[in-house]
């Protein structure tokens, strides 16, 4: 999967795998987690959030489910 950075001072980059709508998130603090069933639509309204956090925090956690990878 292929992560791009992302201008936010909680999350370092984003990724999204299409296939297996993976939704990959690497925060500043180093934490890696991946979200599971997330549809390319929600992926491209995180990337263009203003407040990927507030996004984040809103739209996806508490919603989908979710593996800590590293």
């Amino acid at each position: 999967m292929e992560l791009h950075n992302v201008n936010s001072s909680n999350i370092s980059s984003i990724g999204y795998d299409i296939p297996s709508n993976v939704l990959r998130v690497v925060f500043s603090n180093g934490g890696t987690y991946d979200y599971f069933d997330v549809s390319e639509d929600v992926y491209k309204e995180l990337d263009s959030a203003d407040s990927k956090g507030h996004y984040l925090a809103t739209q996806i956690k508490n919603v989908y489910s979710f593996k800590k990878v590293r």
